[in-house]
C-alpha cells in the first residue's frame, strides 16, 4: 500500500481531511495502455469505487451479438437497450467489481476478441452512448470514483478534479494486447491483434459522437517504459496534489 507519507510525517492533521475528501478521477486513453490496471489500483489505494466504462460498452455489444441485433437500425438498437440491465457487483475473492449483464457475470466473456472487434462500432452509436453515459453520471454523483474509458474526462465528467490521459507506443500496446489474448487463445496471431488495435484506434478517434481526445486540462501519462508501480506512484502524486488543492 502506498501511504500519504509527506502529510503523515509533516502535517498529520491533514491526513484525515484528505481521506474524507472525495473527488472524481477520470482515466482516458488509447486501447491497451493499461487504463483499467491503473484505475483499479488507484481506486484500491484511495478506497474509491472503480468503474470500467469500457466493460459497459462491451456488455452491450455482447448482448447485441447474442441476440442478433442489427445495430445499423436505430429501432432495433432502441428496443434492445430496453432489455439491458448493467450492474457492477463486487467479487469478494478478488475485491474487484465485475460486469453483470442482466444478472449474469460476463466479466470474462466481454474480453473475447469477437466482442473487441465490434465494440467500437457499437460504442459509436448515439443512443448507446447516451444510455451508458447516463448510468455513468449517476454512479459519480457521490464522487469517490475512478472511471476509465475514452470520453470520461471530456463528456461524462468534464468537471472532474483529476483527469489522466494515458498513451504508449503502438508496438508496445500491440504486444501487451497480444499477451493478454494469448492466455485465452494460444492460436491468436500478432497480425490479428495489430489490425484490431489499429481499427479501434481509428474508430475511437474519428467517430462522430464523443471521439477519443485528450481533455485540455488532462495530465498525460506515457507509460511506454514505466512499470506498473511507477505509473501508480505518479498517479497517486497527482491525486494528492488535487486533494490538497481542493481542501
Amino acid at each position: 500500500m502506498v501511504s500519504f507519507l509527506p502529510y503523515q510525517l509533516f502535517f498529520p492533521f491533514l491526513q484525515p481531511i484528505l481521506m474524507e475528501k472525495k473527488i472524481i478521477i477520470t482515466i482516458d486513453g488509447w486501447s491497451s495502455c493499461g487504463k483499467s490496471t491503473l484505475a483499479k489500483q488507484l481506486a484500491r489505494e484511495l478506497g474509491y469505487l472503480y468503474i470500467d466504462s469500457g466493460a459497459m460498452y462491451r456488455a452491450i455489444t455482447l448482448y447485441f451479438l447474442r441476440n442478433h441485433v442489427d445495430w445499423a437500425h436505430p429501432e432495433a438498437v432502441h428496443e434492445a437497450l430496453l432489455h439491458i440491465k448493467l450492474d457492477f457487483l463486487a467479487n469478494h475473492k478478488t475485491g474487484h467489481c465485475e460486469m453483470h449483464l442482466n444478472g449474469e457475470n460476463v466479466e470474462y466473456l466481454i474480453r473475447d476478441l469477437v466482442v473487441a472487434e465490434k465494440v467500437s462500432d457499437v460504442a459509436a452509436l448515439k443512443e448507446v452512448r447516451e444510455f451508458a453515459v447516463h448510468q455513468q453520471q449517476e454512479m459519480g454523483k457521490k464522487k469517490g470514483i475512478v472511471m476509465d474509458g475514452r470520453d470520461i474526462g471530456t463528456v461524462v465528467f468534464p468537471d472532474a478534479e483529476l483527469k489522466i490521459f494515458m498513451t504508449a507506443d503502438k508496438d508496445i500496446r500491440v504486444k501487451r494486447r497480444y499477451q493478454e489474448l494469448y492466455e485465452k487463445n494460444p492460436n491468436i496471431k500478432m497480425d490479428e491483434v495489430r489490425a484490431n488495435l489499429e481499427m479501434r484506434d481509428y474508430i475511437d478517434s474519428h467517430r462522430e459522437i464523443s471521439p477519443l481526445r485528450k481533455a485540455s486540462d488532462a495530465l498525460e501519462l506515457d507509460n511506454s517504459y514505466m512499470t506498473i508501480r511507477e505509473q501508480l506512484d505518479l498517479a497517486l502524486t497527482w491525486t494528492r496534489e488535487k486533494l490538497n488543492d481542493n481542501l
